[in-house]
């Protein structure tokens, strides 16, 4: 059921997007109104979330570790696993984040016939979130040549290398075939394993269908429907400078890409897609285990007024001489 309301206010999102660009009088709203809300709902979301985290107290060292702390010289220590130093934990940080470690050690129990606990890998879930991010961090950075005028050398390298394998015209970019191909993977996963499907909310298939509405309409944009390019880019180059002005001869469909790519920028904060920015203020990954080696004292602690047991003592010291108890140091 939350799968049908995602998908139908994806759909419904489209055809907003696709009547905007086809009434002169909502080109504006749509073209430049609706993408600097979705800016400004994205930094000051994403700002508040992030001062919110950093603000948060972490009194004790929580890393998350599976492997060997450092120890006694005579044991090896794992250093990734269990980093002790500050470069370790930005090694362990970096393979997270560009390699989704922990994700790779991911595995999956099932229950069999007669009442058997079966342990297996599964290692698609981290193949298909890899090729997920990466082609999608390509693809953002391709658009940059949208945006910026003359266009850095390094942006253009790498649009060339991913339009490398041309087999028309126009090039076909590995990356609309990758992140199309791990966005079904990811929505089929979650609709059909039956455990999995059990814990999604509408959140979790709306961020699935948002992301292939924007993958789809710009697939369509390039390869079926043609578009103009350089009104877009005047139009793109508008939104960067300030100066926004709305092409009479951008056509309808680019009006639904647009509005796909507002609706995500403004929801991102609010959503789990913000895990990109909290990564990196986890204090079970950005900590080091050195707890063996150094004491931690909670610096958020205030005095307290204890009852020590020499006070104690001296307190009932005539009722435990009576029960011919001992004293502390007698």
């Amino acid at each position: 059921m939350y799968a049908y309301h995602a998908l139908a206010a994806v759909l419904l999102l489209a055809l907003l997007g696709y009547l905007g660009g086809s009434v002169e009088e909502l080109r504006p709203l749509f073209g430049v109104v609706l993408p600097y809300a979705a800016i400004v709902l994205f930094l000051a979301g994403l700002s508040r979330r992030v001062l919110g985290w950093a603000a948060s107290p972490v009194p004790f060292r929580i890393p998350t570790t599976c492997g060997q702390q450092r120890s006694l010289p005579f044991i090896k220590q794992n250093r990734l696993e269990s980093p002790f130093t500050t470069l370790g934990v930005i090694g362990r940080m970096a393979l997270e984040v560009l390699l989704f470690r922990s994700l790779f050690r991911n595995t999956r129990v099932e229950l069999a016939p007669p009442g058997r606990l079966i342990h297996s890998e599964a290692k698609f879930l981290w193949l298909g979130a890899l090729a997920f991010h990466w082609s999608f961090l390509v693809i953002f950075l391709r658009h940059l040549r949208f945006f910026l005028e003359p266009v850095p050398g390094c942006v253009m390298a790498l649009h060339n290398l991913d339009g490398f394998f041309q087999l028309g015209v126009p090039v076909l970019y590995i990356t609309d075939v990758i992140i199309l191909a791990a966005l079904a993977y990811l929505l089929g996963r979650r609709l059909a394993d039956v455990r999995v499907r059990y814990l999604s909310l509408a959140s979790d298939y709306f961020a699935l269908f948002l992301l292939a509405g924007i993958a789809l309409s710009g697939v369509w944009m390039r390869y079926f429907s043609k578009v103009n390019i350089l009104e877009i880019k005047r139009l793109a180059m508008g939104l960067v400078t300030l100066d926004p002005v709305v092409p009479a001869r951008v056509e309808p469909f680019f009006f639904v890409h647009l509005t796909l790519v507002s609706v995500l920028i403004a929801w991102f904060p609010f959503s789990k897609l913000c895990h990109m920015a909290g990564v990196f203020l986890s204090p079970t990954r950005n900590l080091a285990n050195n707890n063996r080696a150094k004491r931690h004292i909670n610096p958020w602690n205030y005095p307290v007024k204890v009852h020590t047991y020499q006070e104690w003592e001296e307190e009932f010291r005539d009722k435990i001489v009576a029960a011919g108890l001992p004293l502390d140091g007698e």
